[in-house]
């Protein structure tokens, strides 16, 4: 198609007539004429409207030249991409590779994005731009990311980053395709899928400031003002007191299925048989199993995603001297072999919950976004293209259980697990230490372990007002199908492990906030008759 009217002066008949020609196109390939994406010099296809709108934006703003090729609009990518797109570097390694030693992907994520480009075509188009003409070492986005990896890794501002990709352009020859400004690097990386959400809290951890709250100035539980204050007492307004990051895992669970490989991968499960009868993957336990014979829609697609949850705090500043506690939280994928699943790529951060404390009880507040996506994700979302079978569906997907250390768990279950009551089977029935010596005589237990409780159970007592043994209603209880599974919340050995060797040590050296010797303990070892001397 001729697209050199879109360099034409808006006020000639070449102009007019390739105007109406691009509208006649992308009607007849997006099949609608109320939600179409505005390729004007401001919209920049960001923005969906009718025909008429686009006709005038395209006319008073004129049309994005650099947009030559329209796959907003559906027009196929193979037919106008580059030859050069398939060069190979003399080494023999794909021009990709560089960025995908940067951001830890393969080049199954970069190519294979079928006939729906919408989320990577432009992608493709930056990664094929030399960073200058005759360059074959950078690409425009390897050094776009390698620049953004620096910018992250000595934390230099906007400002600074802006000012520096400024002197990059001057510095490398005419022509060159580095970005100006930080604006427009973020339009860059966005297309990778590494958009977030900066949400506001309160700092008491009360509420996000989101939906009803969103233009809040004060926390309508605590009152406490949304903005920082300063050494002096002022508040800083524009300044958020707390804040959190929200990566949203849909628009990555999209790119994950526009890779060929990785969608192939992501029906494994479906293919394997267990030999041995034995639980080898998560596909053999009942939770999946429940999950494919109560909704058996959702478990005749194998594609419908099986994910685990996971969040635990640790200190950004690695320094023992600091209490400072940040919380990320996580998404594996289950769907996927063994071999894969666990790997650092697939691994999705959703939230990221800046301290100095750590939410605690309080983890429910940030992950109300979360649990909204994934409501969504339950409901189905529609027009997800899948590259290895090159067909569009409707994607489906189901939070299986948790896995944290046991005091995260307390967190996100809502379970007591400190004191007298805090083993989340045993309940009420929990053996405690003090004022039980007989029953810690040494001698084998012969009884029958305690069955433990249902969702549905759990669900009942909360409900009703049961504090001994629960602290709060969890809010995984708001996913249709969670008060049915069978293992919600899972521990994580490895991690007891390490915080056990962590009590140790920092009880024989006597560490601050580390040390378990305390008047507790020795007055457990007095009941106990253990070393009654100290």
């Amino acid at each position: 198609m001729d697209k050199s009217w879109m360099h034409s002066d808006r006020r000639s008949k070449a102009y007019e007539f390739g105007v109406e020609a691009f509208l006649n196109f992308a009607v007849e390939n997006l099949l609608t004429t109320t939600h179409i994406r505005c390729p004007c010099v401001k919209c920049v296809n960001l923005k969906l409207f009718g025909v008429g709108i686009i006709r005038d934006h395209v006319y008073f703003n004129g049309i994005d030249q650099s947009y030559k090729n329209w796959t907003f609009h559906r027009e196929p990518w193979e037919a106008t991409t580059n030859a050069s797109r398939n060069v190979e570097e003399d080494d023999g390694h794909s021009r990709y590779s560089f960025v995908a030693e940067e951001i830890d992907m393969d080049d199954n994520d970069f190519g294979d994005f079928g006939s729906d480009p919408y989320q990577f075509a432009n992608v493709i188009g930056d990664g094929d731009q030399p960073v200058y003409p005759g360059c074959r070492k950078y690409t425009k986005l390897s050094a776009l990311v390698k620049l953004y990896n620096l910018k992250a890794k000595h934390g230099m501002s906007d400002v600074c980053f802006t000012e520096l990709l400024i002197l990059q352009g001057d510095l490398l020859p005419e022509g060159n395709t580095i970005p100006t400004s930080m604006y427009e690097a973020k339009k860059t990386l966005c297309a990778l899928g590494l958009s977030y959400e900066k949400m506001h809290a309160c700092p008491n951890d009360c509420i996000l400031y989101r939906k009803e709250y969103e233009d809040s100035t004060n926390c309508p539980t605590c009152g406490i003002s949304r903005w920082k204050e300063s050494k002096d007492s002022i508040l800083k307004e524009g300044v958020p007191a707390k804040v959190v990051w929200y990566f949203p895992p849909i628009p990555r669970f999209k790119r994950m299925f526009q890779s060929h490989e990785t969608a192939k991968s992501l029906t494994w499960h479906a293919a394997r048989k267990s030999i041995d009868g034995q639980m080898s993957h998560p596909a053999d336990s009942p939770s999946w199993k429940l999950l494919d014979d109560k909704w058996p829609e959702f478990g005749n697609e194998p594609r419908n995603l099986r994910l685990a949850l996971s969040s635990d705090g640790f200190n950004p500043h690695s320094s023992l001297s600091s209490r400072y506690s940040c919380w990320p939280v996580i998404l594996v994928t289950y769907n996927l072999p063994p071999w894969l699943c666990m790997k650092r790529k697939f691994m999705m951060l959703t939230l990221l919950i800046s301290g100095p404390t750590q939410p605690g009880n309080d983890i429910d507040v940030y992950l109300e976004p979360l649990i909204d996506d994934l409501k969504s994700l339950w409901v189905g979302i529609r027009g997800v293209y899948d590259a290895h079978n090159g067909e569009y569906f409707t994607l489906r997907a189901a939070l299986m259980w948790t896995i944290n250390d046991f005091p995260a768990y307390g967190n996100l279950s809502g379970c007591v697990v400190k004191g007298y009551k805090a083993c989340p089977i045993c309940g009420d029935d929990t053996p405690s230490h003090r004022r039980q010596r007989a029953a810690f005589n040494g001698k084998p237990q012969y009884g029958i372990p305690p069955e433990p409780l249902t969702g549905e159970e759990v669900l009942h007592m909360v409900e009703n007002g049961d504090r001994v043994c629960w602290k709060k209603k969890s809010i995984f209880f708001d996913l249709e199908y969670w008060k049915y599974l069978p293992v919600r919340h899972a521990l994580d050995v490895m991690h007891i492990e390490k915080n056990v060797c962590d009590s140790i040590i920092g009880t024989l050296l006597e560490i601050p906030g580390k040390n378990k010797d305390g008047i507790a303990a020795r007055l457990d070892l007095l009941n106990m008759g253990v070393k009654t001397d100290l």
